[in-house]
């Protein structure tokens, strides 16, 4: 909230929107979940397992009968990307990875160490924060209206 404060009166926000991708983009990615169009569980961070020190996918589990159609849609939706894993039981459950950031960066690289998804999720904010940079200097007479 801070940084929506120090962004909005030092008129900057549309940098500050740069900045916040990642978050974004979770946010984004998590709304299925986050509204209920596909079941939300409490707890949607990566599990852990200590017999090998990685981090695996959460998951959740519900039958594609309990989904709505605008659930449905976005699930197909994701499929076809390849934005979530999709696993159909024999007995009609489906069970599909949450729809965090984290989650998709496992999804994506497979079980890691909690060491590595974290430089992996830090790698990705400071590419963010770069090309927010590049946008907002070099390319500003693009993206920005000059004011006379």
């Amino acid at each position: 909230m801070s940084f929506a404060v120090v962004g909005i009166l030092g008129h900057f926000s549309k940098t500050l929107l740069l900045f916040f991708l990642p978050q974004i983009l979770n946010f984004l990615y998590s709304t299925p979940q986050l509204f209920h169009f596909v079941p939300c569980p409490r707890h949607r961070l990566p599990k852990y397992d200590a017999k090998t020190d990685l981090l695996h996918i959460s998951t959740t589990e519900f039958r594609l009968n309990e989904l709505g159609s605008l659930g449905r849609l976005m699930a197909k939706v994701l499929r076809t990307f390849h934005l979530i894993s999709w696993q159909e039981q024999p007995d009609g459950r489906v069970i599909t990875n949450n729809f965090t950031l984290i989650n998709f960066v496992l999804f994506i690289f497979g079980p890691v160490h909690e060491r590595i998804a974290t430089q992996m999720l830090m790698s990705f904010q400071l590419l963010c924060t770069l090309l927010a940079f590049f946008i907002r200097y070099p390319l500003a007479n693009y993206f920005y209206t000059l004011e006379t």
